[in-house]
């Protein structure tokens, strides 16, 4: 019996060993992905403006802030995450309205790049397992749009 324990220790050493070697592996492989551009952008349509500002990755991915001012219906204020695929930003804009409703919300979003401007596309929306997203096969509108967004210097 003693000998037996003594055989599964042995056996264990190299085992043990062996797995804390790929770990140090694994974590020399993380890339570091930094931010290589930053824009910020303004829309104005009637009393309603919105401010958006992007960074992008050296990995192609899209994150910021998007603001926007509804005269009559309050604010929306949220993230934005998503990557371009062409000259088409799909993100998923996460936002709270106004700073009284604590529930949030979460909606995809298109912007067309066109002329420096990104312009805010309109297209038909489903939710399926609690994730929102445009209907496959529908067209995304992007002269029905409200916002032009313009370019601006960040603050």
């Amino acid at each position: 019996m003693k000998k037996s324990i003594l055989y599964l220790a042995c056996m264990a050493v190299p085992l043990v060993y062996s797995c804390s070697g790929n770990n140090s592996e694994k974590k020399a492989a993380v890339k570091v992905d930094t931010t290589v551009s930053s824009e910020c952008y303004v829309a104005i349509d009637a009393l309603d403006t919105a401010n958006l500002h992007l960074n992008t990755s050296s990995e192609g991915k899209v994150t910021g802030h998007l603001l926007i001012n509804y005269k009559d219906k309050g604010d929306n204020i949220g993230e934005v995450v998503g990557k371009f695929s062409g000259d088409t930003l799909f993100v998923d804009y996460t936002f709270k309205i106004g700073n009284a409703n604590p529930s949030i919300y979460k909606n995809p979003l298109a912007f067309l790049k066109k002329d420096g401007k990104l312009i805010l596309g309109v297209g038909q929306i489903e939710t399926s397992v609690g994730r929102s997203y445009f209907v496959k096969g529908k067209p995304i509108s992007f002269d029905k749009g409200r916002f032009t967004f313009a370019p601006e210097a960040c603050k």
